[in-house]
């Protein structure tokens, strides 16, 4: 089984974070393959969730042991990815070397651009709906879940989007609202139930919260203190997420 193509992007443009699957490997703990790393302990969190959602199953295995404890090894496709990625590394030099002028190598840079977004998930275009000026989207992801993106129609047509395209759906972590098990979600969000996986608090401002999904892809978002507080929310609850459909932007390869 081939590798997803967004995955295979990922390697090669962002080499640091496939790295850490090297130190996860040989240190056998987020924690200290963080340290080894040298990442702080919630980037590599991060790293790991937007690899795990990229991939096809999960690169990564975790025991939850709190922060500072549980251990990390990899899955049989990790090993497989870092394999490849060991290969990447070898023709690394032959690629620089390649490049006619260093322009070139600031020119791809440019190219291919990093985004603020926190979450990322992996899906395929399902239908296409139109409404209006505007295309509904329905993307199939992983485990019969699904969400739907509300895009123009310039923008499905400039994407190349039929069913079946390969996408990334991107949404911003302060997009997403957490929902108690008695609330109703909104007509027309997206809603999809998740389970906490870990609450990052600040000393200011609201608290992180990561939850999983039931196919294993993961979310972030934030909620007050008072509101999970109110609501007995913990590592291993139970909750659902919305989100408008505006609010899912949609990413494709190059």
């Amino acid at each position: 089984m081939s590798l997803p193509a967004l995955l295979t992007q990922h390697i090669v443009r962002r080499p640091q974070r496939i790295a850490l699957l090297q130190h996860i490997a040989e240190q056998g703990s987020i924690t200290r393959a963080a340290k080894s790393a040298g990442m702080s302990y919630k980037a590599a969190w991060d790293a790991i969730d937007e690899l795990n959602n990229l991939a096809a199953s999960p690169l990564v295995e975790r025991s939850v042991g709190g922060r500072g404890g549980g251990g990390a090894k990899l899955s049989q496709e990790g090993q497989r990815v870092l394999r490849l990625y060991q290969r990447l590394q070898a023709l690394q030099a032959q690629i620089l070397e390649a490049a006619e002028d260093a322009s070139d190598l600031d020119l791809l840079g440019r190219l291919m651009l990093r985004t603020s977004a926190r979450n990322q998930l992996h899906g395929r275009v399902s239908a296409i709906e139109t409404q209006g000026h505007y295309d509904r989207i329905s993307l199939a992801l992983a485990g019969d879940l699904s969400i739907d993106a509300l895009i123009t129609r310039d923008s499905t047509q400039r994407l190349e989007l039929t069913p079946g395209t390969t996408v990334v759906a991107l949404i911003k972590a302060g997009w997403l609202t957490l929902l108690s098990p008695q609330e109703r979600p909104l007509a027309g969000y997206n809603c999809l139930q998740a389970k906490v996986e870990e609450l990052l608090d600040e000393p200011q401002g609201p608290t992180e919260v990561r939850l999983t999904l039931s196919n294993g892809q993961t979310l972030c978002t934030f909620a007050e203190p008072a509101w999970l507080n109110a609501h007995a929310v913990a590592a291993g609850s139970n909750l659902r997420v919305q989100f408008q459909p505006s609010y899912v932007l949609i990413g494709t390869p190059l």
